[in-house]
């Protein structure tokens, strides 16, 4: 695979958003990597909070819930615990943490993600979150009302840190017509080795949404077809390809670095077979002016979805 494009850094605090160059290679490519986004403090500080958090949780209290991406025969995760953390901050282990339902690894070293509401409930995720710089990117973006949902960090673990195969973020966040928006920040360098993220460049426009991943009704979660629409308004569908003939470019990226992925976009990530983590920090932004219904598994918190441009 080919490495991807890299954007300029991020414009000074007087011209906040991005670029009409940026803006084109996101629209072209349904991604965008911009390096030095964060600054190493800010870094430093969402990495510390990561780790507080991680040494600091109860096992004894825990129901040992598993994060599965839904390969093979495991399913999608889908438990109460999962499905109520949309205003907590929860912790989701590792598939291959365990051997015979026991822990094989420190706690801090097999938690595969930590979410969903970290930018409302740790400081540190906050102030790295509902900021003017990510409002300006949202705007840049044409968002008229954005909302922000399902805040993460995502550890990547070493040795053990689950494949995730290729996916579209609409597919788990749906708005008709679809409108999310991943924001992606590398608290770690993110390599080949660890595990990086690689995209099908152009996808947003070739594969319309789908499916859903929406809470049955008979409990628990599972997909279902898309009734609504499957492509973005702004986008003018291109012809479809065979999607396992889509080529991935790879996303390898240092610390600091904001990726903005289309919510269309097809992407993925390989298991982490070194002997180093690889820690990043997400949350996805939809348009509030956009249905979001009750089928979504997650739900949205009594005083509703985070508005990102409160802040400005």
């Amino acid at each position: 695979m080919a490495p991807a494009r890299i954007s300029t850094p991020p414009p000074s605090e007087s011209s906040l958003g991005l670029t009409e160059d940026q803006l084109e290679l996101y629209k072209t490519d349904g991604y965008l990597l911009i390096p030095d986004a964060f600054s190493p403090a800010t870094v430093s500080s969402l990495l510390a909070e990561t780790n507080s958090l991680l040494t600091s949780f109860p096992l004894f209290s825990h129901p040992m819930t598993k994060f599965s991406t839904g390969e093979g025969s495991n399913a999608h995760v889908g438990d109460d615990y999962f499905l109520t953390s949309g205003d907590k901050i929860r912790f989701f282990f590792e598939e291959d943490a365990f051997d015979n339902n026991e822990l094989t690894k420190p706690k801090e070293k097999a938690i595969n993600k930590i979410g969903h509401y970290l930018h409302a409930l740790s400081p540190p995720f906050r102030g790295a979150t509902l900021t003017k710089y990510n409002a300006a990117i949202a705007k840049s973006l044409g968002f008229r009302d954005p909302r922000v949902l399902q805040s993460m960090v995502i550890c990547k673990q070493p040795e053990i840190g689950g494949r995730v195969p290729p996916h579209q973020d609409s597919t788990f966040l749906y708005t008709n017509p679809p409108s999310a928006v991943g924001f992606w920040i590398a608290l770690e360098d993110a390599t080949i080795e660890n595990g990086c993220l690689s995209f099908a460049n152009g996808s947003h426009k070739r594969v319309p949404v789908k499916s859903r991943f929406v809470r049955m009704p008979e409990g628990g979660t599972g997909f279902v077809d898309t009734d609504g629409e499957g492509f973005a308004s702004d986008i003018k569908p291109e012809n479809a390809i065979d999607e396992s003939k889509e080529e991935y470019t790879l996303g390898e990226v240092k610390a600091g670095t904001l990726v903005l992925i289309h919510g269309n976009l097809l992407h993925k990530s390989e298991k982490n077979l070194s002997q180093k983590s690889r820690n990043i920090y997400t949350f996805h932004v939809i348009e509030g002016e956009n249905e979001y219904d009750e089928k979504n598994w997650l739900q949205p918190p009594g005083k509703g979805f985070s508005r990102l441009y409160d802040v400005v």
